[in-house]
């Protein structure tokens, strides 16, 4: 029955928008603008905060990285034998679970000793190598990332080697994430495999579950990581790696390790500000950029939704104060106030709905240029848009609400004398 009235009030609707062009089409336009702008917005919005929300796949609550760097004139031999010795010390520290060395650290950024590296699934291989980032490793690093090896085995104390800034990077065997081994092997079967390092062969032992490289940018290879069994001997520094305790605090912990590599404080400088990270320091830090990003496109979209909505209200309000007459003359006719509420609750519906449509286009021609000005911004899907349409709606009704109940409400005598 309200959809019957409802529509039986559609032409006069048409007639009376079509009497004022210029502003429904004012309206109409910031709508689909409005559209446009919010739907590509939020799902800014929406892809950073799940990009930020990834795991490393380590055991961020109880990790934290030291930041070692070596004074000048040590040999790579006396640097080789002082790792040794610090990780001895670590690992006796109170509330030290496990530690291990290495060149970088998850999260870490561009700043650390980044290596990266391209793997060949054959010697001749034409197709450009699948990227990857690379940790140096030992029979503690897995235990003391917390990572999870889902296949294959751990590195033996027997193939731990070093590798070098400057060397060509070379070893026997390896291990790697999953999701590199899928994209290397798409049928599942790395496990056992010889890929190829710039220095030659090598062979997958093991795959770990997920554990996050040094960068957080790249997203589609962010994950691609592999362990090799070495120390990193660097005369620029190295970083320590060290899990706590599960019911260990992280503070006194952080105190003591210090204390015991100060103990030969000679060999090092460790910076008092940046040289501890935890690991919830290092998300904080590399995703900095991911909530600002997030924060100012949920403020310009919430901008422009009250923009829209005020504009709704401000039109609905003066086209009430146009027809107060129209509306006395409906009243005394018979027309119920549910009729006039109704008469402008479908007037607003068609108005958005004339924004809608073109918005939608428009969301999807803007998506396609964020994507070519912005790689590797993802392709919209189109429920965005369908979803963002439906908030106007429901936007837009509830603008109008005021505006038509204080039309409704107006006594029929009250209106036809007010012009």
């Amino acid at each position: 029955m309200a959809f019957s009235r409802a529509y039986m009030q559609l032409r006069p609707i048409i007639v009376a928008l079509g009497r004022h062009k210029v502003a429904t089409m004012l309206i109409v336009l910031q709508v689909a603008l409005t559209l446009a702008v919010t739907s590509n917005a939020l799902f800014i919005v929406a892809t950073r905060i799940v990009h930020q929300s990834r795991a490393t796949g380590t055991d961020e609550a109880h990790l934290f990285v030291i930041r070692n760097k070596w004074t000048i004139g040590q040999s790579t031999t006396l640097i080789h034998a002082d790792i040794r010795t610090d990780l001895h010390a670590l690992r006796h520290v109170a509330g030290v679970r496990d530690a291990f060395s290495s060149n970088d650290f998850p999260l870490a950024g561009y700043g650390e000793s980044g290596i990266s590296t391209r793997l060949k699934v054959k010697p001749d291989q034409a197709k450009r190598p699948q990227f990857a980032m690379v940790y140096a490793a030992d029979v503690h690093a897995i235990d003391t990332l917390g990572v999870s090896l889902i296949a294959g085995r751990n590195f033996r104390p027997d193939e731990v080697g070093s590798i070098g800034p400057d060397g060509t990077l070379a070893s026997p065997d390896i291990i790697i994430t999953r999701s590199l081994a899928r994209k290397l092997f798409p049928d599942g079967h790395a496990l056992g495999k010889t890929v190829y390092l710039p220095g030659g062969p090598t062979t997958i032992i093991g795959i770990v579950d997920r554990l996050q490289g040094p960068l957080s940018v790249t997203r589609s290879s962010d994950g691609d990581s592999v362990l090799v069994p070495a120390h990193y001997i660097d005369p620029a520094g190295v970083v320590y790696l060290i899990r706590t305790a599960p019911k260990a605090a992280m503070g006194p912990v952080i105190t003591a390790a210090l204390r015991a590599l100060q103990s030969r404080s000679g060999l090092r400088i460790i910076d008092p500000e940046r040289g501890i990270v935890t690991m919830s320091e290092a998300r904080a830090h590399a995703y900095a950029t991911d909530r600002n990003v997030s924060l100012l496109m949920s403020i310009l979209s919430g901008m422009l939704l009250l923009a829209t909505a005020g504009g709704i209200v401000g039109l609905s309000s003066f086209w009430v104060s146009q027809r107060r007459r129209q509306i006395g003359i409906r009243r005394s006719l018979g027309a119920s106030s549910g009729d006039i509420l109704r008469y402008f609750h479908v007037e607003n519906f068609l108005i958005v709905s004339g924004g809608i449509f073109p918005g939608v286009v428009l969301a999807v021609l803007a998506n396609l240029g964020l994507m070519k000005a912005f790689y590797p911004m993802n392709r919209m899907p189109l429920s965005i848009p369908l979803l963002g349409a439906l908030l106007l709606w429901v936007l837009g009704q509830l603008a109008v609400w005021g505006p038509a109940r204080h039309a409704a409400r107006v006594p029929p005598v009250v209106a036809i004398r007010a012009d």
